[in-house]
C-alpha cells in the first residue's frame, strides 16, 4: 500500500541493487505510483524476479545485469535503458553492502586479544576495506555520473541515495561499512549543492535496522532465534523492533515526488524507530 498519493506516471526510475530486499521493495512502491522502473543488479536473476512481480501486477519494469563498479558496463546498461524505457528521471542508488574481511571479531579490544586467535583492528584486510568503500561510495558515484546526465536541465528530476544509521553513529565491528556510509551521506550533501543550479534534487534515506539477506545470519541463529547482537539492537531502539520494508516507502515517495519535496535537497532522513535519538540512558 502506498501511504499517500504520488503521481510518477511515465517517470523513468533507475534503481541499483534492485534485487535486494530493500531496493526490491522500493521498486514495487515506485511502480505502484506509475513509474517505469529499470532494475539494475549484479544478480540479474534476483532483479528479474522483482521485475516479473511488478509486471504481473500491471506495472512496467525491466531487469538489467549491472556492475556499479564498472563505468563502461553502466554506460552500456544506460544505452539499453534509454532504448527500452527512456531517459532517467529518478536515480535510486541502492547498491551497497559489507564484507566480513573488513570486520573485527570483537567490539572492544583488550591487551590479551593480541595473543588470541581473534581478528582485531590490526588484522583488518586492506582488500576487504577497499571493496566495502568502493561498493558503497564508488557504487553511488559511478551510476550518478552515468545516469544523472539525463537529468541536467530537465524538470522534476532527483537522486535518492541509500545511506545508513551507521553514518550517524558507527556500529561496533564494522568500521569500513560505517565509514563508507558516512561518505555516502556527505556525498549526498555535496551533490545537492553541485546540482542545485541544473534542477536535480539529491537526498538520502538512512534506514535503521531491517532484516535483509545481508544481515539475517547476524541477527538470527540457525534455529531462527535472535542473536546477542539482535538483543543489543532492540534494546537500543525505542520502538523495540526491526523495521518493515514498507515503512521506508513514505520517506522514499516523499523525496521522489516533485509536488511534495520540490524545495527539499541535501537531506538524509533517518528511518530507525528512534535509534538515533536514544542515548542508552
Amino acid at each position: 500500500m502506498i501511504p499517500f498519493e504520488v503521481n510518477l506516471k511515465d517517470k523513468v526510475v533507475v534503481i541499483t541493487g534492485a534485487g535486494g530486499v530493500l531496493c526490491g521493495g522500493f521498486a514495487k512502491a515506485l511502480s505502484e505510483c506509475g513509474a517505469k522502473v529499470a532494475l539494475l543488479d549484479l544478480n540479474e536473476e534476483a532483479a528479474q524476479k522483482v521485475a516479473d512481480e511488478i509486471n504481473a501486477n500491471g506495472g512496467c519494469a525491466k531487469a538489467y545485469k549491472a556492475n556499479v563498479l564498472e563505468k563502461e558496463n553502466l554506460e552500456a546498461v544506460h544505452e539499453k535503458v534509454l532504448a527500452d524505457l527512456g531517459s532517467c528521471d529518478i536515480l535510486l542508488n541502492g547498491a551497497g553492502g559489507n564484507n566480513a574481511r573488513a570486520n573485527t571479531d570483537v567490539e572492544y579490544m583488550t591487551v590479551e586479544d593480541l595473543d588470541k586467535d581473534v581478528k582485531t583492528f590490526f588484522d583488518l584486510d586492506k582488500g576487504g576495506v577497499e571493496f566495502v568503500f568502493s561498493l558503497n561510495f564508488l557504487g553511488t558515484l559511478l551510476p550518478t555520473q552515468v545516469f544523472a546526465k539525463d537529468m541536467v536541465g530537465k524538470k522534476g528530476c532527483n537522486i535518492i541515495n541509500v545511506s545508513s544509521m551507521n553514518a550517524y553513529t558507527p556500529l561496533t565491528k564494522i568500521p569500513a561499512y560505517s565509514g563508507a556510509k558516512a561518505a555516502v551521506s556527505n556525498f549526498t550533501q555535496w551533490l545537492a549543492v553541485h546540482f542545485s543550479k541544473v534542477g536535480i534534487r539529491v537526498n538520502a534515506l538512512a534506514p535503521g535496522f531491517f532484516v535483509t539477506n545481508q544481515n539475517r545470519n547476524l541477527l538470527y541463529d540457525a534455529e531462527g532465534k535472535p542473536t546477542a547482537r539482535t538483543h543489543k539492537i532492540l534494546n537500543s531502539t525505542p520502538m523495540e523492533r526491526f523495521g518493515e520494508v514498507e515503512e521506508l516507502n513514505g520517506a522514499l515517495l516523499f523525496l521522489a515526488s516533485e509536488e511534495a519535496a520540490s524545495f527539499v535537497t541535501g537531506v538524509v532522513i533517518p528511518i530507525d524507530g528512534g535509534f538515533s535519538a536514544y542515548s542508552g540512558v
